[in-house]
């Protein structure tokens, strides 16, 4: 950058936001950041297509159809559209010859047509595809209806539009890119979830919503949009049932909902409203129908298995950027030691590395890592490492030289590398969507390996580089792969963290096959399941913090992504004693139990907060070991099924209107329903309840549902039920696994599906089922096979809520 280029760029910001860049970044990173975003904004000038009219246009009326494997082809005068029932139910549609391939999204080949699902005339000049889950009609002018087998409309797509942009040259008109609004309706009672992770839920209200990964810039919280991880995922519930729509598009986008209201008499509802604007790429969704549990398990089948941490994984982990040494990692793990405490691992943050660098270790203060983390993993603790995209553009360091030598990097529209600014300085970005970049990038892990690590966190990887204005991420001129189609950073962006997502699992699995990889990242998009996890980002320290980490949990699950916590005591700042605790009992029900905190934010462990705390947080980590059994086991079904460990309580019960809008509680599995305490200074609570009995595990009185109730919650404890007839697997004496059983209600059984653990390896499940039931005075518990006889449990068994409790021998 000339003088004359820096003298222009400081023109374009307010004094307030260069000084805003030098207290972030201090002065010489400050500068280099106004470097940075001058840099970005002279390449989108010269790499980013200008000029032409745009030309709007609507499918116009249709004209023909011609019938193909699960639907067919409708033509309209200006585009077409494919409908596909598939043989699983999902519909897909695509305008403008879209197909569902190529796709980011999907795990495989797009799976087979349901051959019996066939494109028929329907009234009124349009056509229908009838299947046995799912019929859709599309109207004469391009509407599309998504109608139970029985004709209740769950959602109705009205026409789209298009603005196709055309460049103007001397005998061509030739269309550079369309962008596309979609509009919808939906029963007037529908509440909308989804949407990715969202500090606001988990039930959307009515507003815009970004489809843009954005690193917040320091912390968050309910309000701030967009975040870490966004996707065009929507999961709609309703009185006439539930679907899953997904616009399979990495664009920037924008959604606006608007809910609907219900009129005093039939025919004067007011729809929901959805709608959908996008800066360009394909117009193609798929919807899914059926109960949650089955609309998970399609969406699951379609882009993938979510990946099963090792058992260590689902216990607490302890993170804190600033351990600054080996010795203060010891001290700390010590602590966790000598107070009684569980701890599975602890993670390193940024100061590990020399300079900030990827794949190095700072050698004075990290002297003999290897070794260390050998000493960790003797007492039963691994290390755990951050990772971030950036490479320091630094010629004669291993990294930059070997990816430079493989055309590893992003490069610009004059195929320049495209430098930006994170922790180590002026840095370039792999370009994870070719696959020779991921099987390269993939062999880098072998270093962590070999330092000792058992798992990587990805940090970063919206992607970020900051600057003083503008967006804090790469050109979106930025020349990208794409797996060989070509294309910018306006498509690839979104994808970018689930692609590297890929490339760390891919590596990890062929570094070291006899383990699963454990592997969790702030960004990603639609598939990020099939790689590994997530964490809430940087949430901002304070009450509305922990409100937004329980949302972004739920939220997630129902997209898909089923392991994820947040940063326990928020990442920004010094919570109180109450605040802490807090948090740190309510995530202790969640899938990813970590503490974590900014460098300035204080320390994060139980004992720095009073022995009050302590001794609570003590109890609250007793019980995440006793349960682990039982978050093995969720985590196994998760893989199966697609369910979430973490459900909304209407998970069960979609159509009780009064717990599609609770968001203060929520189910782990189907055996505990958990009411966290998300308000200062509260000791009691208002909880609602699904139908059935439910009892206190803390006082052992039962409850029947529906209704609210109001339970007590004293600091040393969150309100937390247990289904009646429930099996659970915790960990009972000397360790074994043992079965602990809520009494059924008189008249009535339970049901468990138990998934022991079988090591940290890909040995395939044993899935066990288990029946409670009363017989002669007393709850029994059986397992059950198909096709023969119930027969004794298997593992000691503990009787609970019966008033007389019984103990395993």
């Amino acid at each position: 950058m000339d003088g004359h280029d820096l003298v222009r760029s400081v023109r374009m910001l307010t004094a307030d936001r260069v000084i805003g860049a030098a207290r972030m970044f201090g002065t010489a990173q400050g500068l280099r950041s106004v470097r940075s975003a001058w840099r970005r904004h002279r390449a989108d000038a010269v790499g980013l297509p200008h000029g032409g009219a745009e030309m709007a246009r609507v499918p116009g009326p249709a004209y023909g159809a011609d019938p193909q494997p699960g639907g067919g082809v409708v033509h309209f005068a200006r585009s077409s559209l494919r409908v596909r029932v598939a043989a699983g139910g999902a519909v897909f549609c695509g305008w403008d010859g879209a197909g569902p391939e190529p796709s980011y999204a999907l795990a495989g080949p797009c799976p087979e047509a349901d051959r019996r699902a066939v494109l028929e005339p329907d009234t009124g000049g349009g056509w229908r595809v009838v299947s046995e889950r799912v019929m859709v009609a599309v109207s004469r002018h391009g509407a599309v209806e998504v109608r139970t087998p029985g004709g209740v409309v769950l959602r109705r797509e009205l026409p789209p539009r298009w603005w196709d942009r055309v460049a103007q040259e001397p005998a061509v008109r030739r269309p550079l890119a369309s962008r596309w609004v979609q509009r919808s309706e939906v029963p007037a009672d529908a509440r909308f979830f989804g949407l990715g992770g969202r500090a606001d839920g988990p039930r959307l209200r009515a507003g815009s919503y970004r489809l843009w990964n954005t690193d917040p810039g320091g912390a968050f919280v309910p309000g701030d949009d967009p975040l870490s991880i966004t996707m065009p995922v929507q999961l709609v519930v309703a009185d006439a049932g539930t679907h899953l729509v997904f616009h399979d598009n990495s664009w920037d986008g924008r959604v606006r909902l608007r809910e609907g209201a219900e009129g005093a008499g039939s025919g004067h509802d007011r729809p929901g409203r959805c709608e959908l604007r996008m800066d360009g790429g394909p117009l193609r969704y798929w919807i899914l129908v059926g109960a949650p549990a089955r609309v998970l398990q399609g969406w699951t089948a379609l882009t993938g298995a979510p990946a099963l941490p090792p058992r260590w994984a689902l216990g607490h982990q302890h993170a804190r950027w600033g351990f600054g040494s080996e010795a203060e990692v010891r001290r700390v793990v010590a602590g966790y030691r000598e107070r009684g405490l569980p701890l599975s691992a602890v993670h390193l943050d940024i100061d590990h590395y020399d300079g900030h660098r990827v794949f190095t270790v700072d050698r004075a203060a990290f002297p003999a890592l290897p070794a260390l983390a050998r000493e960790l993993r003797a007492q039963g603790v691994r290390l755990v490492s951050i990772v971030d995209p950036g490479v320091k553009a630094e010629p004669g360091s291993a990294v930059y030289d070997s990816g430079a030598a493989a055309g590893a990097f992003v490069r610009d529209a004059r195929g320049r590398e495209v430098r930006g600014l994170v922790w180590p300085g002026e840095a370039v970005f792999p370009d994870f969507t070719d696959a020779r970049v991921r099987k390269w990038w993939g062999g880098l892990y072998a270093e962590r390996l070999a330092q000792g690590f058992s798992g990587v966190w990805h940090d970063m990887n919206e992607p970020v580089s900051f600057a003083a204005f503008g967006e804090a991420t790469l050109p979106r001129s930025a020349r990208h792969a794409l797996e060989g189609r070509g294309g910018d950073h306006r498509e690839a962006h979104n994808i970018y963290g689930l692609a590297m997502a890929r490339a760390g699992y891919e590596g990890l699995c062929q570094l070291r096959p006899q383990e699963r990889p454990f592997l969790f990242s702030r960004s990603g998009w639609a598939g990020l399941q099939r790689y590994g996890g997530t964490w809430s980002g940087d949430v901002a320290t304070g009450w509305p913090g922990l409100r937004a980490s329980l949302s972004l949990v739920l939220g997630l699950g129902l997209c898909g992504v089923p392991y994820s916590g947040p940063d326990v005591g928020g990442f920004s700042g010094v919570p109180s004693a109450e605040l802490y605790l807090r948090w740190f009992q309510l995530a202790a029900y969640l899938p990813l139990f970590r503490t974590h905190s900014a460098l300035y934010a204080g320390r994060r462990e139980p004992w720095e907060y009073g022995p009050e705390v302590l001794e609570h947080a003590r109890a609250a980590l007793l019980e995440r070991e006793r349960l682990l059994p039982y978050f093995v086991t969720l985590a196994h079904l998760a893989r199966l099924t697609g369910a979430p460990y973490v459900r909304p309580v209407w998970w069960e019960e979609p159509r009780d209107r009064a717990l599609r809008d609770c968001g203060d509680a929520f189910l782990l599995g189907d055996a505990l329903l958990v009411a966290p305490v998300l308000e200062e200074g509260v000791r009691q609570r208002t909880v609602r309840l699904p139908r059935g009995r439910w009892y206190d595990t803390a006082t052992g009185h039962a409850y029947d549902g529906p209704g609210q109730v109001r339970l007590a919650t004293p600091l040393s404890r969150i309100a937390v039920l247990a289904r009646a007839g429930a099996v659970l697997p915790v960990t009972g004496a000397q360790g074994r696994m043992e079965l602990e059983t809520w009494a059924p209600a008189a008249g009535r059984t339970g049901s468990a599906v138990v998934v022991p653990d079988a090591g940290d390896g890909w040995q395939r499940p044993v899935v066990e089922r288990f029946v409670s039931r009363w017989a002669q005075g007393r709850v029994v518990v059986e397992r059950t096979e198909e096709g023969q006889a119930a027969r004794e449990a298997g593992y000691p068994v503990r009787v609970r809520g019966t008033g007389r409790e019984s103990r395993p021998d």
